[in-house]
């Protein structure tokens, strides 16, 4: 039925052209903004579930930078016993070299104290950020969190205590009625300096591992949110240009409903 006092046709097709400017511009914020769900109204399930997702990953990203730090810490260290184990061995070539009755053994003993100030001055020089895993008066352990739950994921690397067991003032001075005593000394050190940079090695290990984990976790995570929360961007383009034209055939169509009320005065003409 056809009135003067309301156009249906019109009525109609503007609803439509809202219905569709509407969904016109909802596609360009997603593509404007790379998000098919960037507010709870979008899709309340899915940003919830995405930004929980987001503060797990936000927190396994700090947990990464932590293992970093622990990571850097134990490589200066074990970097340093490893040059302990090398110095104690030179200083083992130079006890069997004293020994014998035929050398010089101030010289000797000379080489064996230069090589002790070595020690000494790598201990204390192996420090990261203040953390020092050589001295146990400076460090007694780290402890590195390994995961969100600060209760059950923490990594504790133990320090080594060298000023008991790696004490150079434990070797005597070398003479030639000692000579054997100080090469015991010294293999006693270097057993100790060895079984050492093997346990900072398996600290190591283990923090690179657990940084391994994190990385793969965290990027499964921005994966997954993505794949809830990113907008398809071929998808998007194509609705864009669908949109488009049906917008087009919108006005049109309320153009040709308006229209409509003329029409109907020629028929009093």
């Amino acid at each position: 039925m056809t009135s003067i006092l309301t156009n249906n046709g019109a009525m109609v097709a503007l609803q439509t052209l809202k219905s569709v400017n509407n969904n016109l511009e909802e596609t360009q914020n997603q593509i404007s903004t790379g998000k098919e769900v960037g507010m709870a109204k979008d899709n309340s399930a899915v940003w919830a579930i995405s930004k929980t997702m987001e503060s797990d990953i936000q927190a396994y990203e700090a947990v990464g930078d932590a293992l970093n730090f622990g990571e850097a810490t134990v490589a200066v260290a074990s970097s340093g016993m490893e040059q302990i184990v090398e110095t104690l061995k030179e200083m083992r070539e130079l006890a069997v070299a004293g020994v014998s009755q035929n050398v010089d053994h101030a010289k000797i003993e000379a080489d064996l104290a230069k090589k002790k100030e070595q020690i000494d001055s790598i201990i204390d020089s192996a420090s990261f950020n203040g953390a020092n895993l050589l001295d146990t008066a400076v460090t007694s352990q780290l402890d590195v969190l390994g995961g969100i739950s600060a209760t059950a994921d923490v990594i504790t690397v133990s320090a080594i205590d060298t000023g008991a067991s790696l004490s150079t003032g434990t070797i005597d001075a070398l003479t030639s009625a000692n000579a054997d005593d100080v090469l015991t000394q010294i293999e006693a050190l270097l057993t100790f300096a060895i079984d050492s940079a093997a346990q900072l090695g398996a600290d190591s290990n283990r923090l690179s591992d657990q940084n391994d984990f994190v990385s793969k976790l965290t990027d499964s995570l921005k994966s997954g949110v993505s794949t809830m929360a990113d907008t398809n961007m071929e998808e998007a383009s194509a609705r864009l240009k669908a949109l488009q034209t049906q917008q087009q055939l919108a006005v049109q169509s309320l153009s040709i409903a308006n229209q409509a009320p003329q029409t109907l005065q020629q028929l009093f003409r």
